[in-house]
């Protein structure tokens, strides 16, 4: 099993590109089941979830051919799917392959919006909690989905089509709002769906589905109207750029100084996470490639953050910004309340010195002087990149295992920090 050993102390200085958003595009391959023709995705992260998700698709009959790299393409540029849903030769979605990848549920919104039925299996849990998918059935129950639980499947059936209807989800649900928007594009009638997810992933998604024929209105604001139509076509669409990662690398910059252009991104993916670096006394300067982030050797200042539904401060970086206010010079407090169980970080990080009381939900965490490296282990994706985060800028030695989280989520980790000048290298076996 790979390891990823890494030498701190070192100063961040150079370009680090930033790949599309992995929460895009597993939602936008998904998307490619509602049409017979050909889905053109381009600057597709290569990443393990990725390669899963073509293997789960291609259960259901789905060809994903990757194209070739065209001349004086630069070696960072993301891949090129072409995916083919033209059969679908079954609307099983069984247990082995569910429960490798919980998005890979959502399959079941596309299959009985165009086939009139799925069978997919319940996910199960995670390391991050039970995530349960009751608002993702009652939305497809608001749209007329027939649904029964069979032997640890759902089961829905929507014999003549889905329907239009009202979709009011009690919370902001980023993953009830996919499958909601992708059922409603091929239902009769007119949907509507309040309080939707406003991250700018479901936007992107929505942004597509209009290039394929769909009539989708309010994407990336709480209400979202989607008028339904009777068949999507095939459409060109490349994924935005990952703001998980921008944050991710920017607080790496922020951890052990220096100034890194994050490029082919955008500040406005994620300013909630840019704000709360800035008030760490880090520099955030947008450019016209992408975002500068920079750091001269001041002290990191504490801060106060709870984590929210966009556009707050995003869930998914919250270990990150643990790992970061380590070194801060005070008393940082960090509140959880999208996920529960999303500290198991913190004994990890314990063990290169970091001092974290948890009560609950909140997490204290007192700067310390200096980090000292150890051996580590990840527990899941964000996690995984907090240890690595935490790890360049201890003394000596970490060796971070069970890295098979981190290539779930990061595209070519180590080369990109290790251009900058980060000591970091992967070990096989």
């Amino acid at each position: 099993m790979d390891r990823i050993r890494i030498v701190g102390g070192q100063r961040l200085n150079g370009v680090i590109p930033i790949s599309g958003a992995k929460n895009a595009t597993l939602p936008l391959m998904i998307a490619s089941l509602l049409t017979a023709d050909t889905l053109v995705l381009e600057n597709v992260p290569r990443l393990a979830d990725v390669r899963l998700l073509q293997h789960i698709l291609g259960n259901h009959g789905v060809d994903v051919m990757i194209a070739g790299k065209r001349p004086g393409e630069p070696d960072n540029a993301g891949q090129t799917l072409h995916i083919s849903a033209k059969t679908i030769v079954d609307t099983t979605a069984p247990y082995d392959l569910v429960s490798r990848m919980r998005a890979s549920f959502w399959v079941i919104a596309p299959l009985v919006a165009r086939m009139g039925e799925a069978r997919v299996s319940m996910p199960g849990g995670c390391a991050i909690g039970t995530r349960p998918v009751d608002l993702l059935i009652m939305a497809l129950e608001a749209l007329g989905a027939e649904i029964e639980i069979d032997g640890g499947y759902v089961v829905a059936r929507a014999r003549k089509g889905l329907r239009g209807g009202e979709v009011k989800f009690p919370k902001v649900t980023v993953s009830g709002t996919h499958v909601a928007v992708m059922a409603a594009a091929l239902a009769n009638g007119t949907t509507v769906i309040d309080n939707a997810a406003c991250e700018p992933e479901i936007g992107d998604v929505a942004d597509c589905l209009n290039k394929m024929g769909a009539k989708i209105s309010g994407a990336g604001t709480p209400r979202i109207v989607i008028e339904g139509v009777a068949k999507l076509n095939g459409a060109r669409h490349a994924v935005l750029p990952d703001r998980i990662e921008t944050g991710t690398y920017a607080m790496a910059v922020a951890m052990t100084g220096g100034d890194v252009l994050l490029q082919n991104t955008r500040p406005e993916l994620l300013q909630a996470g840019l704000d709360v670096l800035v008030k760490a006394g880090v520099g955030i300067v947008p450019t016209n490639e992408g975002i500068r982030v920079s750091r001269n050797g001041s002290a990191l200042q504490p801060v106060e953050v709870t984590t929210e539904p966009f556009p707050g401060f995003p869930t998914d970086l919250q270990a990150q910004l643990m790992a970061l206010m380590t070194r801060a010079k005070g008393t940082s407090h960090i509140t959880e309340t999208i996920f529960e169980n999303r500290f198991m970080h913190v004994q990890e990080l314990a063990r290169l010195g970091a001092r974290i009381h948890l009560d609950g939900e909140r997490a204290t965490i007192e700067g310390v002087e200096k980090l000292k490296g150890a051996p580590v282990m990840a527990t899941d994706l964000r996690a995984s990149v907090s240890l690595v985060i935490a790890a360049l800028a201890a003394e000596g030695e970490t060796m971070v295992n069970r890295v098979y989280h981190l290539d779930r989520g990061f595209e070519r980790l180590e080369a990109k920090l290790g251009a900058c000048g980060a000591v970091i290298e992967r070990i096989s076996g």
